[in-house]
Order: structure tokens, then C-alpha cells, then sequence
């Protein structure tokens, strides 16, 4: 399995200059690989492939010497990511790929960082190619042999390194001692089949009134002036904060769960499905459930245990005696006539998820 690990990149000035070189030409590319896409297509009915476009760069550099200064993995990772946007608009798992704009291209990566030994020749200092060695603060030691790929992302506050890393999944115990079933919600944020209950911080309800000022700002400004680029800069801000407040909490809440349990029970939940509800989709992207169930996933792997998704159908209408308890999101008790059983309603899902993943893994 791949683990990543973020990083925070201190480039000197000249550095920088040249990582937003990198970005802007490889967005510039980006573009013109689409555009040339939907050029053929249009007028002949062809289909350009990610093979002929890798085989088109070296004329393509000879045309445009300034994409001499990108690495040349770095240019095909380019277009291996509108190749991906294509396969995932062909099957039906996202919308039809867009131009790239200057906010919406951000990141550029190095698929194959090349041999150890020169890509982490100095302590804190990561290789890239055609840049140079850029500072980063390795808080966390990682597996240096392992590396398979890095990513160069500019966040609103500075730049970040993804380093990914191959490590050897932990052999899943076939114990269930402890086994756990998590129901995500909104008033609270998973309940436990232990009849414990995690709340919601609403990282993004909480940020709301400062970011609904700050876009307000935003509005009055003129396009093109420096003001208004400071007035996006703080509304940038603000959501980058509640995106790092949010995996935090996600992270620990992860963490504590998997460090505790042999046997972790989730619904198989198709968010994408669920934010269509036009009520009910803010809330639900702020918790970020799919997100949560990702990390508890990642670590249950690296760590031995064992992650089991369930049908989601029917586990909050259910009781644990396998009786119908038909309810409405309104009522918040389970009431069950046949067994007699008053208990939350979430706590009581929970323990059905558990239910269901033992019959699984019996």
C-alpha cells in the first residue's frame, strides 16, 4: 500500500519562481492537450490517445523550447491526468473535463523520482528536478528506499511536498474481540455500537460568518486590481483552514478508533448520491464522511485490522432483534414493539452495522 506524507517546502525566492513557472506551463499544456482532444474529435471523429500525445513531446518541446525547463515526467504526468479526467467522464464518475484556469492548477508531480541516493542527498532537502534542492521540514521520518513518487502543491499559505511511499500492509488479525459499528450523521458525528457518541465540530457552520464577509469583500473589489487579489488571498485562507481543521479531526478521531478495535463496521455510504440533496449537502461535505471512512481504512490496513462495509439499506429502520422499527429522520428514539428495546436511534444502527459485518466475517 502507498502512504503519503505531507511536507512543507521553504524555496528560496528564484525556487519559487520557478515552481510557478512549472505550473503555469504545464497548465498551459494541459489546455492544449484537451483542446486538441476535442479539435479531432469534433472534426474527424477520432479519439486522441495519452500514447500519441507522450509521443507528440518531443516535437512539441522543439516547437516551444520554454517546456525545456519542466522535467519531461513531469509533462507526461500532465497529460496523464486529462487522460484520467477522460476515463472518469467516460465512466459516468465524473462531469466532462474543463480548462484549467490559473486557481485550479496547482500541483505538478515527479511519477518516478529516480534513484535515492540523489533525490534525499541532504537531510532536509528534497530533490526536484530542474529546480533544485528545496528545504522541507521532515517532521516525520518515512521510509526513504520506498519512495515512488512527489508532488508539488501551492497551497494558499505557501508550498507543500507529498512524498509517496510503499509499505507492506499488516497481515489483518482474524480476531473480532473488539469489534465496533459506526453510524455517521449530522447532529452527531458517528455514533458507536458501544453507545458512545462523537460530535460535530461543523468546522465550515462555524467558519461561515467570517467567510461570508470576506467574500462580500471580495465582490466590492475591482477585477484586476492588487486589492482584490488580497481579498481572495483571505478567503483562500479561510477555507484552507477549514480543510486542515477538518482532517485533523478526522485523522485523531481515526486513529483513536482503529488503535482500539480489532474489527471496525461501516455502511457502504455513496456520498456522491447523498449531496444531491440540496438541504442537506453543505452539512454532509463538512462532516466528510467518505473522507473518514477513507483513513479508517488506510490505518486498519497499515495496522492489522480489519475494515468491513456493509449494505447501508435499511439500518436505521431496523432493530437488533431484526424487527421493522419504521421511522422518519425526525424521530430520534427507538421504540421496538417486538423486542421492547427504547434506545437512540443512532446507537441502535450502529450496533445493526455491527451486526451485519460479523455475519460477514463468520
Amino acid at each position: 500500500m502507498q502512504i503519503t506524507y505531507q511536507f512543507r517546502l521553504y524555496s528560496t525566492p528564484k525556487q519559487e519562481e520557478l515552481m510557478i513557472r512549472t505550473l503555469i506551463l504545464c497548465r498551459k499544456l494541459y489546455n492544449r492537450a484537451k483542446e486538441q482532444r476535442d479539435t479531432v474529435y469534433n472534426q474527424e471523429g477520432r479519439t486522441v490517445t495519452y500514447a500519441m500525445q507522450q509521443n507528440e513531446l518531443p516535437a512539441f518541446k522543439k516547437e516551444f523550447p520554454e517546456y525545456k525547463e519542466v522535467h519531461s515526467q513531469v509533462l507526461q504526468d500532465c497529460l496523464r491526468r486529462l487522460d484520467d479526467a477522460y476515463q472518469r467522464f467516460f465512466r459516468g464518475d465524473a462531469g466532462f473535463p474543463h480548462y484549467k484556469s490559473a486557481d485550479r492548477y496547482l500541483s505538478f508531480t515527479y511519477p518516478q523520482p529516480g534513484a535515492v541516493d540523489k533525490t534525499f542527498a541532504r537531510d532536509g532537502y528534497v530533490y526536484l528536478s530542474k529546480i533544485g534542492f528545496v528545504r522541507m521540514r521532515t517532521h516525520r521520518p518515512f521510509d526513504r528506499a520506498n519512495v515512488t513518487q512527489i508532488n508539488v502543491k501551492r497551497h494558499a499559505d505557501g508550498w507543500m511536498v507529498g512524498i509517496g511511499v510503499n509499505i507492506e500492509a499488516a497481515e489483518a488479525g482474524q480476531t473480532a474481540e473488539t469489534a465496533v459499528g459506526i453510524d455517521v450523521g449530522l447532529r452527531t458525528f458517528a455514533a458507536l455500537s458501544d453507545e458512545t457518541k462523537v460530535d460535530n465540530p461543523r468546522h465550515l457552520r462555524r467558519a461561515e460568518k467570517r467567510l461570508r464577509r470576506a467574500q462580500q469583500r471580495l465582490s466590492r473589489k475591482t477585477r484586476g486590481s492588487r486589492n482584490r487579489q488580497k481579498a481572495k488571498q483571505k478567503v483562500a485562507n479561510i477555507h484552507q483552514k477549514v480543510a486542515r481543521q477538518r482532517k485533523d479531526f478526522l485523522h485523531k478521531q481515526s486513529h483513536r478508533i482503529v488503535q482500539g478495535h480489532d474489527l471496525i463496521a461501516v455502511e457502504q455510504l455513496k456520498v456522491k448520491n447523498l449531496i444531491r440533496n440540496r438541504r442537506l449537502s453543505k452539512s454532509i461535505s463538512d462532516a466528510g464522511w467518505r473522507r473518514f471512512i477513507t483513513y479508517l481504512s488506510y490505518k486498519a490496513a497499515r495496522q492489522g485490522k480489519r475494515l468491513v462495509e456493509v449494505p447501508a439499506h435499511g439500518t436505521s429502520q431496523t432493530c437488533i432483534c431484526g424487527a421493522d422499527v419504521p421511522k422518519t429522520l425526525v424521530i430520534r428514539l427507538h421504540e421496538c414493539e417486538a423486542c421492547g428495546l427504547v434506545q437512540d436511534r443512532d446507537i441502535v444502527s450502529a450496533q445493526v452495522i455491527l451486526q451485519r459485518a460479523l455475519s460477514i466475517v463468520a
